[in-house]
């Protein structure tokens, strides 16, 4: 299959690797020339416009985009659905929240353009290992496309699946998402209380590679991790700030939503937040407090 792919950040650029060496013809597009030219060195072929490349590709076009989500995904969207015709296929690839989704799904049939949703798990290891993928579109669209799923999926049949109607692959991505933050704080903090358990002096990178075989608790975020604290098993030099991009957030706005309790995602999420604030205001107030009530000391700055 020929398909365009927009966006070359690793991730991107990985799956457009992937895709070349599974037998496809893809051509890259991103405003960052160096971006570009990183992709270049990999063997992709790369223009420097969206014309340039709608214009390169033949019809009926495929362009898969890997763009942030949010305005720049919707100002792609737009973009595209000024180039492209009737027949041609969007697949947004990307983190993109769910209901934007299906209003670019909507602007994009009032054009007959088709349009998918693929939720992407797998960051840059997917290269070598393939991409989890959670596909929303109609079963027409998406069985067209088949290939180009299998050949970013770790196996033909694993690792992928066309899960519902458009919006359904982004939806499933973000509730995917939160529970990322949930299995992530979980292994913080039990690591956490090993380190402060000063007087057993436990090896925290053992720990973790004893785990990482047999144990109820194992999973590729445990790999992963055993992998950090092998290399940085003081986690030195970095900052107690964790950001989110987003998918936590919508996963907790969805639950309370749908009158579903999900206080596991929403702690983790409000843990992410307490990280950044490194002059927290409640927690002076809350010392003021103990010290107005029952005299308790303050501490000071």
């Amino acid at each position: 299959m020929e398909l365009g792919m927009i966006g070359l950040g690793r991730m991107g650029a990985n799956m457009a690797e992937r895709l070349g060496r599974g037998g496809h013809r893809v051509t890259g597009f991103d405003p960052d020339p160096d971006a570009r030219n990183a992709a270049e060195r990999s063997g992709i072929g790369t223009v420097a416009s969206l014309d340039e490349l709608v214009g390169r590709l033949a019809a009926p076009r495929i362009l898969w985009m890997m763009v942030p989500s949010g305005r720049i995904t919707e100002d792609t969207v737009n973009g595209l659905l000024t180039r492209l015709a009737a027949g041609d296929t969007i697949i947004d690839g990307g983190n993109s929240n769910y209901r934007h989704t299906l209003a670019s799904a909507s602007a994009a049939a009032a054009k007959g353009i088709h349009f998918v949703d693929c939720g992407t798990s797998g960051g840059v290891w997917g290269l070598a290992q393939g991409y989890s993928m959670m596909v929303g579109g109609d079963d027409e669209t998406v069985e067209r496309l088949r290939p180009i799923f299998e050949t970013l999926a770790p196996g033909k049949d694993t690792g992928w699946g066309h899960v519902g109607p458009v919006g359904a692959g982004h939806f499933t991505k973000m509730v995917h998402n939160g529970i990322e933050y949930g299995l992530m704080q979980a292994y913080a903090e039990g690591f956490s209380i090993m380190k402060h358990k000063a007087d057993f002096r436990l090896d925290l990178h053992q720990i973790a590679e004893i785990w990482r075989f047999g144990s109820v608790v194992r999973s590729w975020l445990l790999d992963l991790t055993a992998d950090a604290l092998g290399k940085n098993p003081g986690m030195d030099g970095i900052a107690p700030y964790v950001v989110d991009s987003g998918e936590g957030r919508w996963t907790v706005a969805e639950a309370i939503d749908l009158d579903v309790p999900a206080p596991i995602i929403t702690a983790a999420l409000i843990e992410r937040l307490r990280s950044r604030d490194a002059d927290s205001f409640s927690d002076k107030l809350l010392a003021a407090m103990r010290n107005e009530f029952g005299g308790h000391p303050i501490r000071k700055e």
